[in-house]
């Protein structure tokens, strides 16, 4: 049997650990609701820039922002949201292999944001195109190097992690385009119309309609990240709640192996006074 200093030790430990998991699991409780916030403050910017748009956009083709005289490439892109690190379980590896299930490298290209994703498909032996850092803060997040790229494409398709509730995380693929017309549906897109006889646009409108398009991508892109980091913060949390769960559990036992170990000790220290009284009293 272990001493009881040695489980001391180890039930100190697990309370240690208790406490440390409680925190994390308090922190990622925090992020989903700063995250899901900041969510809904940029689904009603977006509503707005819609609004705008469908008033003045020369026609219903979506261009990505792509100006009048540039064409898009004859390929797809599919970009791949995944986590930073290696703590996202194995809910990456299942998006990734989702992925290349329906990649065809004669026709679509990858962009890959997050390190954890870049490392699987390094580890499949895939080539991408461009990797980005999974950014760190929710608010004001910088995709304009990510429009960039997806106006040169005909179609982007973007693969990420989908935050259901707070125990259920989910893969999603979503078309780029649709995703923006369907997010733009959702507005009235009443008031006037906003043409060339009775406004000015500089350069022309065809350049404002393209500044429309990139800004209402950004937005799209933008909630996708933050909806893939509420995933993976809710993935934090249930692992953080598990976590903490058995820590307390081991605290609890070893509490109990302490006292028993104590108990044991203190009997066996009787005994051996007993003993001695018993040697003691038969040498008189």
């Amino acid at each position: 049997m272990k001493r009881p200093q040695e489980i001391a030790k180890e039930r100190d430990t697990m309370t240690s650990i208790a406490y440390l998991t409680n925190i994390f699991e308090s922190l990622a409780s925090m992020k989903i609701a700063q995250t899901k916030d900041q969510v809904l403050h940029s689904q009603v910017f977006f509503q707005e820039i819609w609004s705008i748009y469908s008033q003045m956009r020369i026609d219903s083709l979506f261009r990505f922002g792509r100006e009048k005289e540039q064409t898009a490439l004859d390929r797809d892109l599919f970009i791949a949201i995944t986590a930073e690190g290696g703590f996202s379980g194995d809910i990456d590896q299942k998006l990734i292999s989702y992925m290349l299930e329906q990649h065809d490298p004669a026709k679509q290209d990858i962009i890959i944001i997050g390190h954890h994703g870049a490392t699987q498909l390094t580890q499949h032996g895939v080539k991408y195109k461009k990797y980005y850092k999974l950014p760190q803060k929710d608010e004001n997040i910088n995709v304009t190097p990510l429009v960039a790229e997806i106006s040169q494409y005909k179609n982007t398709s973007v693969f990420y992690q989908a935050y259901v509730s707070l125990m259920v995380q989910d893969i999603k693929k979503i078309d780029l385009q649709k995703s923006v017309q369907d997010a733009g549906s959702q507005s009235t897109g009443e008031g006037d119309v906003i043409d060339e006889i009775s406004y000015i646009f500089e350069p022309n409108s065809y350049a404002v309609v393209a500044h429309l398009e990139r800004t209402m991508l950004k937005i799209a892109l933008s909630q996708t990240i933050l909806d893939s980091k509420l995933a993976q913060f809710a993935s934090r949390f249930r692992s953080m709640s598990a976590s903490k769960e058995r820590a307390n559990e081991s605290e609890h036992d070893l509490k109990i192996q302490y006292y028993r170990a104590k108990r044991a000790v203190s009997d066996e220290r009787l005994k051996e006074m007993i003993n001695g009284m018993r040697r003691s009293a038969g040498r008189v």
